[in-house]
């Protein structure tokens, strides 16, 4: 308990604020990513938008393959020097970006990135470490609020830097990362007792290791199944968002990113305040299912909606599909061993690397299908059917999750 006492609320802000920034960070450069890719290639904006995608795919892809190895090497060498390592990083990636005269350096810095901003399960496994069990769920859903703040907050800020040229976002998320840096430097103390740190080995440290441990936990192993078919559903959004709203409604670009704000708000409230309140009453079992339930029932909802303001009123609903991702964490990190929390927080890192490559191929496929003349239907919203359907088949394995740990 005494290091329950010893982190202190500081160092819990300091990680929200950490994560905050890594979601800022994304969303600050987003504005300014097409410009910026059509001034070094001299591409039209078609062509510039394929760059815009294979960079997006190597920063899924440095997740994945580095998200296990982060969380290993805070096993073994504690959360805060990850931590701070990783924000120095992240500033040293955003000044590369910055002043990157080719394309190719623009890649290395997306690559390096995706290295750094795989710190969400350090954080995760710093907040495993401060808090009781029974208060896992909500201290993992302050994390996710503050990635649902920073995706409101990072798009406004960047488009309102991008008014001083293209690279002023990219310094901005600089200077925001340095700040958290020295933040840190002075006020994150060591949350991994050195009786519960564990020698760093390769073999584990990695995608296909970190998933064949995982697997040798039967009581954890089915939620990892389940969180990779809610990831691979839930990655819809992002992914044809706005294909989808233009086709369907002929929105603008200020309706699209006025929607997404309310999506990250309704986001961050769902996991920063009503957690809370759902998981004493509910459980996380009972978090986790109805959570299920209200996002099969949103995507459906999504999938078949004939006016825009029918998507306001569902958005929020959706809202409540946030509380999964804490309540699953939390049923896992109780079954798993002291000297193993960043290894688990790596491995599910690992897991939404991999749906984040996976998804928008496979959802992008589905819109382009299903509004091509070639399909049997003109309908804009197949994407969040198909999502609505590959949700549902994650209740399978939950169950069989719930069903282990309740003997």
């Amino acid at each position: 308990m005494a290091l329950h006492r010893r982190a202190g609320p500081r160092a819990a802000a300091f990680v929200f604020v950490t994560v905050l920034i890594d979601a800022m960070g994304i969303g600050i450069i987003i504005p300014v990513m097409p410009d910026l890719i059509r001034e070094l290639t001299d591409l039209p904006l078609g062509a510039a938008a394929l760059w815009g995608g294979y960079l997006s795919f190597v920063y899924a892809l440095m997740q994945f393959a580095f998200g296990p190895t982060l969380g290993n090497l805070s096993d073994r060498f504690g959360r805060r020097p990850v931590l701070l390592v990783s924000l120095l990083a992240l500033a040293v990636d955003y000044l590369v970006m910055g002043f990157a005269p080719t394309l190719w350096l623009l890649f290395a810095g997306r690559a390096l990135a995706g290295i750094a901003g795989a710190t969400y399960s350090t954080a995760n496994a710093f907040m495993a470490d401060v808090s009781p069990p029974d208060r896992r769920a909500q201290n993992f859903g302050l994390i996710g609020a503050g990635f649902g703040v920073g995706f409101i907050a990072g798009p406004l800020i960047g488009g309102l830097a991008a008014e001083l040229g293209t690279r002023a976002p990219f310094f901005v998320a600089a200077a925001l990362a340095m700040v958290n840096f020295a933040y840190g430097a002075l006020v994150l103390p060591e949350t991994l007792a050195r009786e519960n740190r564990r020698r760093f080995d390769w073999r584990r440290a990695n995608p296909f290791g970190a998933a064949r441990q995982i697997a040798s936990m039967p009581m954890v192993a089915w939620f990892f199944v389940a969180m990779f078919l809610f990831d691979l559903a839930h990655h819809a959004y992002p992914a044809v968002w706005s294909f989808y709203v233009k086709e369907a409604f002929a929105w603008t670009n200020a309706e699209i990113g006025l929607s997404l704000a309310i999506v990250g708000l309704s986001f961050a409230v769902a996991q920063g305040w009503l957690i809370r309140h759902v998981i004493p009453r509910l459980g996380e079992v009972g978090t986790a299912f109805w959570g299920f339930v209200v996002s099969i029932a949103g995507l459906v909802l999504f999938g078949i909606a004939t006016e825009g303001w029918m998507l306001y009123a569902i958005i929020p609903f959706t809202g409540l599909g946030a509380l999964i991702t804490p309540a699953m964490t939390a049923l896992m990190s109780r079954r798993v061993p002291a000297d193993a929390q960043g290894e688990l927080q790596g491995a599910l890192a690992g897991v939404l690397g991999v749906t984040l490559i996976i998804s928008p191929v496979l959802m992008t496929q589905i819109f382009g299908y299903f509004t091509s003349e070639a399909a049997p239907v003109h309908l804009p919203g197949a994407p969040f059917l198909g999502a609505a359907v590959l949700m549902a088949l994650a209740l399978v394995p939950f169950g069989f999750g719930v069903r282990r740990i309740r003997g």
